[in-house]
């Protein structure tokens, strides 16, 4: 089989990747040694199985590679599935790991007195404006979103948005910044998505990978 013809699945780096790595060994996915390696600038690496490379890329980036072709099968949060809606993306499977949930916070101080329920118009800071837009659109609010990739908390405090959507896992972050979550619009977990066109000409290969990481979900 030649490099062509490789099947891509694209992994994201960081903290899904540390939890990810049981459910690669589970199928029998070994990549070469300096995959787990932080400080490596590696970004594709081989396995053991002749037909399968990793490639190795921020979380939001494996939603984009895989709807465009440029990987075929990759791990991804339900948070970018949901912000970017590609129709070329199908996922499968909930894999069970990268649990959080995305919510709006704001400072503690503002959230005493301000009711979400009675909101018109808002201005939030987040990595997600489509997705908080749609939300906050099928309650009639209307939100200006400020397009930020990190440091969400600090916005309130330096005057750039009353309020934030982000990821949140235990609140810590919050706390240290005098915030409070005040509304929660889903809940997040990292799951198994395929290149739609993919897995209508691949259909063996595609289905085998499925049913592998399946198998391992089902037997963790």
């Amino acid at each position: 089989m030649t490099d062509k013809q490789k099947l891509i699945l694209a992994v994201p780096k960081g903290r899904i990747l540390e939890e990810l790595m049981p459910l690669l060994t589970a199928c029998d996915i070994i990549p070469e040694d300096d995959f787990t390696n932080d400080k490596s600038r590696k970004l594709q690496f081989t396995t053991n199985h002749d037909g399968l490379d990793i490639i190795r890329v921020r979380a939001f980036d494996v939603a984009t590679f895989v709807a465009y072709g440029g990987a075929h099968l990759g791990v991804v949060g339900s948070d970018a599935i949901e912000e970017f809606n590609y129709s070329e993306i199908y996922a499968p499977l909930d894999l069970g790991i990268g649990a959080c949930r995305l919510s709006v916070a704001m400072p503690t101080k503002d959230a005493a007195t301000d009711d979400p329920t009675k909101w018109s118009h808002i201005r939030v800071a987040t990595k997600y404006p489509s997705l908080t837009a749609r939300h906050f659109a099928k309650r009639g609010v209307q939100t200006e979103c400020i397009k930020l990739n990190g440091a969400m908390e600090i916005a309130p405090a330096l005057g750039l948005a009353k309020r934030i959507v982000d990821l949140i896992s235990t609140g810590s972050t919050l706390k240290a910044n005098n915030m409070v979550e005040v509304e929660k619009i889903l809940d997040v977990s990292s799951r198994l998505i395929v290149n739609r066109s993919m897995q209508k000409t691949r259909v063996e290969d595609m289905t085998t990978w499925i049913n592998a990481f399946r198998n391992a979900v089902k037997n963790r």
